[in-house]
């Protein structure tokens, strides 16, 4: 059994943000060599968040509304962990949207549902990120 890792960086210039990763992972299964296997990919910070979902403009905004009104960033002072940063709420958003996915590998290919793509969610930016690809298989 094949194994390869590889760490995707970010560094956003603002707050939040939606990165598409579908091509960046699908890079790295061309570069891993495997055919049929498995893809994990999760962000490596506890304020950021990869899943799965259609890439689509009107549901990138829902999320950020949606996420808002659940975990909102304001008033610092709502937050016991705002005494250490001002970012309790990205991690409570990250806990909502999920630190990782795991993808089969077909052919070579991501084997994806219908509108399925990757991606990074950043909730506490301006600063350098990082996310993992771990592939296994053959």
């Amino acid at each position: 059994m094949k194994s390869y890792r590889k760490e995707l960086y970010f560094n956003l210039p603002t707050r939040r943000g939606l990165v598409n990763i579908t091509s960046m992972v699908q890079q790295a299964i061309v570069e891993s060599g495997v055919k049929e296997g498995l893809v994990l990919v999760n962000a490596m910070h506890i304020t950021a968040s990869v899943f799965i979902n259609d890439d689509e403009s009107g549901l990138h905004h829902d999320y950020e509304v949606w996420l808002e009104k659940l975990a909102p960033e304001k008033p610092y002072s709502q937050y016991r962990h705002n005494g250490f940063e001002d970012n309790a709420d990205a991690h409570l958003k990250r806990t909502i949207m999920g630190r990782e996915v795991v993808v089969a590998i077909t052919n070579g290919q991501l084997d994806f549902g219908p509108w399925e793509q990757i991606f990074y969610f950043e909730f506490d930016g301006k600063r350098k990120k990082r996310a993992l690809i771990k592939i296994i298989g053959e």
